[in-house]
């Protein structure tokens, strides 16, 4: 999960639970998730072939430009990615586990954005779980839709969702660095955060006497600032290789 509403309302789900699989939908109390409410819903996937929206939020109601209550949950969804669905909620409902959905949504302007999507099932005054309490976040900027509602939406990927799992990372980390403790760069005493750069394609108008073309005093090939720079990660260790 990515959004941190999804964890919040794991987090209250996990809390509704009590010792018991999972909480029932009249456990819920709107004024404990009031800050994300609009984005709420309730599915009834006692036919997961047809799941049926039975309460959404007016948020959620204005992305997709319709009263969403007593809608089929699969209708904006591509065709593949319904097959996918009907199967996932019924694992989800098996499994009494939360559910993240990834998914692609666009606008008929091909506008398009990044959604998730939180399923944790819930029973209605019944032994087994047949609904889920969900909640839709865009992900990034809701710009890209341009105010237009959402009219297709595709299934990128998906996941249970274990409890404490922690916010997902970026979507591409970089790879870890050899870390060296190197003393701190100085600075202008009035701005230390600013540093001098040097650019190294262009020499230094006060260069030493000794280095003349190229060449030191004795006439030999003065070191290049590449030279410098392979010998210093050489001397650190950093297995770096610079090809000339």
């Amino acid at each position: 999960m990515k959004h941190r509403n999804s964890h919040l309302l794991i987090g209250y789900w996990s809390r509704l639970r009590r010792g018991r699989a999972v909480p029932d939908q009249c456990d819920i109390d709107p004024r404990a998730i009031k800050r994300m409410l609009s984005f709420v819903f309730i599915l009834d996937a006692a036919d997961t072939m047809r799941p049926v929206y039975r309460l959404a939020g007016t948020s959620l109601c204005h992305h997709f430009g319709t009263e969403l209550k007593g809608l089929s949950f699969l209708a904006h969804w591509e065709e593949e990615s319904r097959r996918a669905l009907a199967g996932l909620l019924q694992q989800g409902l098996a499994l009494q586990k939360p559910l993240c959905l990834s998914s692609v949504a666009a606008t008929p302007e091909c506008g398009m954005a990044e959604v998730e999507t939180t399923l944790a099932p819930v029973t209605f005054g019944e032994v087994k779980p047949t609904r889920f309490l969900g909640l839709v976040q865009i992900l990034g900027d809701a710009d890209t839709l341009a105010g237009r509602p959402i009219a297709f939406e595709r299934l990128a990927g998906s996941q249970f969702v274990e409890e404490n799992q922690p916010l997902a990372p970026p979507d591409f980390p970089l790879p870890p660095y050899p870390v060296t403790s190197f003393p701190p760069a100085s600075g202008h005493p009035k701005a230390p955060h600013l540093r001098l750069v040097v650019n190294r394609n262009t020499a230094a108008p006060d260069a030493p006497d000794q280095v003349q073309n190229g060449f030191t005093a004795e006439g030999q090939p003065a070191d290049t600032p590449m030279d410098a720079l392979t010998r210093l990660l050489d001397v650190y260790g950093t297995g770096i290789s610079i090809g000339k």
